[in-house]
């Protein structure tokens, strides 16, 4: 059975949960809720919540919005999470929570984050570095006692989040990766589809006002019972009103509010608060001290003056109204956001739109041969005024002007709600017009005063109407100079209108962070062609590729942390091994950024690897690489159809992994061991430290794995527990990952399932032929005497040796190791200088050695490029 946590009704269990659990949302709030105010916690059971609304809502199918990333550690339910993943077990687990739901009428959203805002990647590097201190103990809990830690130390097995996905989508679950943090977009969607709630673990969700809010870590899978958390009961408790939530989450702390920013305030709230409660702990009562100071202070000004005179603001007030905003759904208003009747936006980005549609946001290109011409586009234009229209029907002579229509993600549910936008944060807020006024932009351009968007009334004369349909390649929205004839381009989605765009000085400051909170931003792409940019963005919302449009849109990515031995200086981090990959595939779909010098934009990594403080991103350069017949474009990747394309896509996918040369031997294997052993081979390549015996168990799991059963791999235990298989499981899993950016990137020529670690991986049948090749078994114990799986094996093992000969590359045994294997491979420190001696091996990219801590430049010309 999967995920049964025990009764819901169990108070002191659930207590036990609520207070350990995650620590995402509002500080201190998840605690509270469990330890002094149980009672806005209501045991509900789904089946009967859905039977009520399809009583209310009459041919309506209940809808849960879930959280995914806030349901990983509870969906992983299998024993074993060391090995680097029980996939198969999960699988069947994740097949199981599908069908309970389904089986009561029950249709289930999964939402997964598609990046990291900026205003909480602080908040992100904090818990990176918290996971290091974990993994640090991991490792030394592993040496110590050779076993598992216990469940209190468990950490989620690498690419967890990326495979859930998929998972979900093949078993036919509607699966969407946001353009923001999730969170939003969930309590958005929510709302906007009159769902049956959210599920999840994060106490944002009894923030936003927005649809019930159910606990993840409270479900009990057999009986659909669980955990209601009633945010009017909070508010009844706390002498609050729904409102007033995102104020006290601010004042509290959360993802983007730090905990310290109102620490002194917090204490004199409490030392001036008189219903203390003794038997209550020290932040229960904090919380009760602000609530109280907010209803019984703040109220009595409310309206009259601004927060910036009643709270100690100073000069966090423009990020203070940033998380007020952030909690603020589309159509929303906040009374605490003291809003004029015209306001001052301003920006400091080249283009904006206005529009609260995090899917619909208009991107403009950053990085082209031409863009030092941009700032001109600013100059000799006078003041204007746009109004936004909501659809193509809409003209400029008509006499009144919709609102703006923004569906969230399903273009079918639109609601027409006056707001802008800020992608910098990508959190949507309201506009600050009233209801009565049209939305119009006025924009001053002197050059030489500074520059000022007001919102304003209907009072302005002159009009612009923007009207693009970048399909029919229309270009009435383009903005520019009376003396160049270049375009800015704006990418739009492919069923959502480009409603405002206007020139703008990019370096204007935010005059008024009380009119709408965040100041406006437009996101600036990468890549400039609207089309391809289009593709990838509905590839990401659909959660059918991993990165490729987070390269493309903001040229900046992450990856998490990985079950890494700090200590071992034999191998690398995965963040290294896999980085030529990644600069190779940053080649290809930034062709067209390329400056007049012909080089790339770097793209920021924030890839967590140990020694890596996470204080700056990587900034690392795109590679070219050698692809038979040259490199074919993007758009004959993704769009042509022809069937001889197929190969080209897969010419340029082994060139991501500079195995061309490899082309006919990986076309002679069969799937789905094709990409594992292109793989493979890229590993042993790269690493001299891997030996014959890893390949050995390499290719024998993958083999075995195919006659086992999900009851087989669950009763499999491994005699005790090695450290630097742990790490070689999880190197293999990140590997996995990267096939699946560069199968996105390259216009998937192999399918997705052939890499999918259900189907080729699983880390405790790993674990055991990895020690028994180091016992030096025989490989027909390691294929467990099946004949038929020894042939294929030599097949493989000759396919991937004969492949790396070419790159000069023999796979040995470690018997023919010498003493200077040990500590061959430098680990990164402190220092930011290598300790290892060894070089990389593969004829294209920066040696991985090269590309640490050490190697975090600014500057071109201190790239080592081969």
């Amino acid at each position: 059975m999967f995920g049964l946590r025990g009764s819901p009704s169990a108070g002191a269990g659930r207590k036990e949960i609520l207070s350990r659990s995650s620590v995402m949302g509002v500080r201190g709030l998840q605690g509270f809720v469990g330890s002094t105010c149980p009672h806005i916690c209501t045991v509900v059971n789904f089946k009967e919540l859905a039977e009520h609304h399809r009583s209310k809502y009459p041919g309506c199918t209940p809808t849960i919005v879930v959280d995914a990333m806030c349901c990983l550690r509870y969906w992983y339910t299998p024993e074993s999470w060391i090995c680097g993943g029980q996939w198969r077990e999960y699988f069947s687990a994740l097949r199981d929570f599908v069908k309970t739901f389904t089986a009561v009428g029950i249709k289930l959203i999964f939402f997964f984050d598609g990046m990291v805002e900026q205003d909480k990647r602080d908040e992100w590097v904090k818990r990176r570095l918290k996971n290091n201190r974990e993994i640090s103990r991991i490792f030394h809990y592993i040496k110590s006692h050779k076993e598992q830690p216990g469940r209190n130390m468990f950490f989620i097995p690498s690419g967890l989040a990326v495979f859930t996905r998929f998972a979900l989508k093949t078993l036919g679950q509607e699966t969407l990766c946001s353009l923001q943090e999730a969170d939003y977009e969930v309590a958005s969607y929510g709302l906007q589809h009159n769902c049956l709630g959210i599920l999840g673990e994060d106490t944002d969700y009894l923030i936003y006002d927005t649809c019930p809010y159910f606990s993840i870590s409270e479900l009990c899978l057999e009986s659909l019972d669980t955990v209601m958390l009633c945010r009017e009961k909070l508010c009844e408790s706390l002498g609050l009103r729904v409102a007033d939530l995102p104020l006290l989450a601010c004042l509290l702390g959360n993802d983007i509010i730090p905990e310290g920013m109102f620490e002194s305030f917090r204490y004199k709230c409490l030392s001036s608060y008189t219903s203390v409660k003794e038997n209550f702990d020290k932040k229960g009562n904090i919380i009760l001290a602000v609530s109280d100071h907010i209803s019984k202070v703040l109220h009595l000004y409310q309206g009259e003056k601004k927060l910036e005179e009643l709270l100690p603001l100073g000069p966090n007030k423009a990020l203070f109204y940033k998380g007020m905003a952030s909690y603020l759904l589309p159509g929303q208003k906040s009374p605490w956001v003291f809003q004029k009747p015209k306001g001052i936006l301003t920006l400091d980005k080249q283009v904006i739109s206005m529009s609260s549609d995090p899917e619909s946001r208009e991107e403009v290109p950053r990085h082209t041969s031409r863009s030092k011409h941009r700032k001109k586009t600013t100059k000799n234009i006078k003041k204007m005024k746009l109004p936004m229209y909501s659809d193509s029907t809409d003209r400029p002579h008509e006499s009144t002007h919709k609102k703006i229509s923004i569906p969230l993600i399903s273009p079918e549910s639109r609601q027409e709600v006056p707001t802008c936008s800020d992608p910098e944060p990508r959190q949507e807020v309201p506009m600050c017009t009233g209801p009565q006024s049209r939305q119009e932009v006025l924009i001053w351009t002197d050059p030489e005063s500074r520059q000022e968007i007001l919102c304003t009334g209907h009072e302005s004369k002159q009009e612009v109407p923007i009207c693009t349909d970048p399909i029919s390649k229309q270009e009435d929205s383009m903005c520019t100079h009376p003396g160049i004839n270049q375009k800015l381009p704006v990418a739009t989605d492919f069923e959502f209108k480009l409603e405002a765009l206007m020139c703008t000085n990019p370096e204007i400051k935010q005059e008024d962070p009380t009119n709408v909170g965040p100041e406006i931003k437009q996101q600036v792409t990468m890549v400039s062609d609207t089309e391809i940019l289009k593709i990838a963005r509905t590839h990401h919302v659909q959660a059918e590729s991993y990165l490729v449009y987070n390269i493309m849109s903001s040229g900046e990515i992450e990856c998490s942390n990985t079950l890494e031995d700090e200590l071992d200086q034999a191998l690398p981090s995965q963040a290294f091994i896999y980085r030529p990959i990644r600069q190779r595939v940053y080649s290809l779909l930034l062709e067209d950024c390329q400056d007049v010098a012909s080089t790339c934009p770097a793209v920021k990594e924030w890839f967590v690897y140990p020694g890596n403080p996470l204080r700056h991103p990587d900034l690392v350069r795109p590679l070219q690489m050698t692809v038979p017949g040259g490199t074919p474009s993007l758009k004959i990747l993704w769009l042509n159809q022809e069937p001889e394309i197929q190969v080209r896509r897969l010419d340029t996918l082994l060139a991501c992994f500079n195995l061309s040369s490899s082309r006919e031997e990986l076309q002679a294997v069969e799937s789905p061991f094709q990409a594992l052993c292109c793989l493979l081979i890229y590993l042993f390549v790269q690493v001299d430290t891997l030996c014959l015996e890893d390949l050995h168990a390499f290719i024998a799991q993958a083999l075995c794995l195919q006659g086992k059963s999900t009851s087989q791999l669950v009763n499999l235990q491994p005699d005790y527990i090695n450290p630097r298989a742990v790490q070689l499981g999880s190197l293999l899993v990140r590997g996995l990952t990267t096939l699946v950016l560069v199968n996105s990137a390259c216009g998937f020529p192999w399918k997705m399932s052939d890499f999918m670690p259900w189907n080729i991986f699983d880390g405790k049948l790993f674990h055991q032929k990895y020690l028994q090749s180091e016992k030096g078994y025989a490989v027909e114990v390691l294929l467990e005497q099946n004949r038929s799986r020894l042939t294929k094996f030599h097949n493989l093992k000759a396919v991937v040796c004969k492949a790396c000969m070419k790159e000069n590359r023999r796979i040995t045994g470690r018997a023919h190791w010498g003493s200077h294997h040990a500590g061959r491979w430098g680990r990164q420190g402190s220092s930011y200088h290598r300790t290892g001696s060894g070089y990389s091996r593969s004829s294209q990219g920066q040696p991985w050695r090269d590309q640490g801590p050490g190697s975090r430049q600014y500057e071109h010309d201190q790239w080592r490029r081969y």
